[in-house]
């Protein structure tokens, strides 16, 4: 198990949750074509978590490319991603460092042949899902709406309150 990797997930749900919270507030007439531009980013980043948590347990899945023909409903898809969020969660705190560094043979959407390690897998998960809610923050800015605070800082900072403490008494128990 990766405690980092660990904290990595959790800060992903975490943001993860955040944008939904703000693609909730999105009216569904008035930003249609936001939001449904923004619902099919998020869906994207999940199926491809879905794929690669395939491949991670040696696994068929059904997508046949990486985003959906149909665009989710919105709580729907929070669900489904929150559930996906807690799946990586327990891997990765199950995952051994072995496990980790082992290479998966597997083909991607498009029919072409990948070669990752576990561990490279995780990485591509966090970091791709980090990209896409970065462009649903571009759509959200340009409609004026403030966006999460979609930084891992910002994260570790309110979720262990005793890291502004910097080092002085009581640093190092956690407040979350």
């Amino acid at each position: 198990m990766s405690a980092m990797q660990s904290t990595l997930f959790s800060y992903q749900a975490w943001a993860n949750a955040a944008f939904f919270d703000k693609l909730e507030t999105l009216d569904p007439n008035r930003h249609a074509s936001e939001r449904h531009q923004a619902v099919r980013l998020m869906n994207h980043a999940h199926v491809v978590s879905e794929i690669f948590a395939a491949h991670l347990v040696g696994r068929r899945h059904d997508y046949r490319s990486d985003n959906t023909d149909e665009t989710p409903d919105l709580g729907d898809l929070r669900a489904a991603v929150a559930a996906s969020d807690q799946w990586y969660l327990d891997y990765v705190r199950g995952v051994t460092a072995a496990q980790l560094s082992e290479k998966i043979a597997f083909t991607f959407t498009d029919g072409d042949q990948g070669y990752m390690s576990r561990e490279e897998m995780i990485a591509h998960v966090l970091l791709h899902g980090g990209y896409h809610r970065g462009e649903v923050g571009r759509i959200l800015m340009q409609l004026s709406i403030e966006t999460p605070w979609d930084t891992f800082a910002v994260f570790l900072h309110r979720n262990q309150s005793d890291r502004r403490q910097q080092g002085k008494p009581g640093f190092g128990a956690s407040a979350a």
